[in-house]
């Protein structure tokens, strides 16, 4: 089904400045310049991290674009009645929402529901957030009755190739635009009509999806991979056994291993460390007592070898803990009145 008609409903006006445009170089800084949404990360691969977000706010939608260079985890909300579309573009790797990954024409939905996903190195989404209220109501103007199975968590999705492809092809428009000139959308009626283009290839799609069922082995290892995460994170101030965790979630060590990969992309090993020492990073960087000192942060969450953390950590994220530190308590460092 292909939709002409106009879309009419009141329309918000335009932001004064409708391009946010940022680069980070730490995950944590990327995260923050997502705005509104309310997402954690935590780089699960080690290396430097590069992140771009650029967003275009038109008066109904925000139109994203982000890069990630590193492996991430990424959890939270878009924030509250929020409807969220997103296509993968470039990747290095398989991403993973809630067990199932995203190939063809198939696309990551979020309505009104929390986030939860893995990304590989290397990846690129682009896509479209709104109110799902304005969902609904542009649902209930054109008579289109939509798919309730999409609702309330994030699933990946089927949908029809043609009107996948349209809204690939707007979105390609958009940001070679900007990449030349973002003064075109500045222009308030030209604002309006790129976001009608946008909300109609929505609703065209929106009647074609079909959430892709998890298998009962996929669901399996996802409920497996939930309950040993919050095992293992729930004791990150100790280390860990893997057969205590096996025995607590009722499977082999190779079960488990199968797990983990088949859903976050890496062993449970590796990614208890890489928790940690996000949430090593996390506290050293928010760091506000001056008597705390980095072998302090580091024992709170179980690193009790300090010359091997040190080195963990470099691996992770490119420079030494102290470093991470040194530059937290400079940035909270007050300016003196010349």
């Amino acid at each position: 089904m292909m939709l002409t008609a106009p879309i009419c409903l009141d329309s918000a006006p335009i932001a004064s400045s409708p391009l946010l445009d940022l680069a980070s170089t730490d995950v944590d800084e990327h995260c923050e310049n997502l705005g509104r949404w309310r997402l954690s990360y935590d780089q699960i691969s080690g290396g430097p991290f590069m992140g771009s977000f650029t967003q275009l706010s038109l008066p109904r939608v925000e139109v994203f674009r982000e890069v990630t260079s590193q492996q991430v985890r990424q959890y939270g909300q878009l924030g509250a009645d929020s409807f969220g579309i997103g296509l993968p573009w470039q990747s290095g790797g398989e991403v993973n929402c809630n067990g199932a990954s995203v190939t063809g024409a198939q696309v990551i939905a979020c309505i009104d529901a929390e986030v939860d996903m893995c990304t590989p190195k290397g990846f690129e989404l682009r896509g479209i957030v709104m109110s799902a209220t304005l969902v609904a109501q542009l649902a209930s103007a054109l008579d289109i009755e939509l798919p309730r199975g999409v609702w309330h968590q994030l699933r990946v999705i089927e949908m029809d190739e043609a009107p996948v492809a349209r809204l690939r092809a707007l979105l390609t428009m958009i940001y070679d635009n900007l990449s030349k000139t973002a003064l075109a959308f500045d222009d308030l009626a030209a604002s309006r009509a790129l976001e009608d283009a946008l909300l109609l290839e929505i609703m065209d799609m929106l009647p074609t999806a079909r959430p892709c069922a998890a298998g009962r082995t996929t669901a399996a290892r996802k409920r497996t991979v939930a309950l040993a995460c919050e095992m293992m994170l729930a004791n990150d101030d100790r280390p860990v056994s893997i057969l205590t965790v096996c025995k607590a979630v009722a499977v082999s060590p190779r079960k488990l291993g199968y797990c983990f990969q088949e859903v976050l992309g890496t062993s449970p090993m590796h990614y208890w460390r890489a928790m940690r020492l996000n949430r090593v990073r996390r506290d050293l960087r928010r760091c506000d007592d001056p008597q705390a000192g980095v072998y302090d942060i580091a024992a709170r969450h179980g690193f009790w070898h300090f010359s091997q953390f040190s080195l963990d950590y470099k691996r992770h994220f490119c420079e030494l803990p102290s470093e991470t530190l040194r530059r937290a308590r400079a940035a909270q460092r007050p300016v003196r009145a010349r």
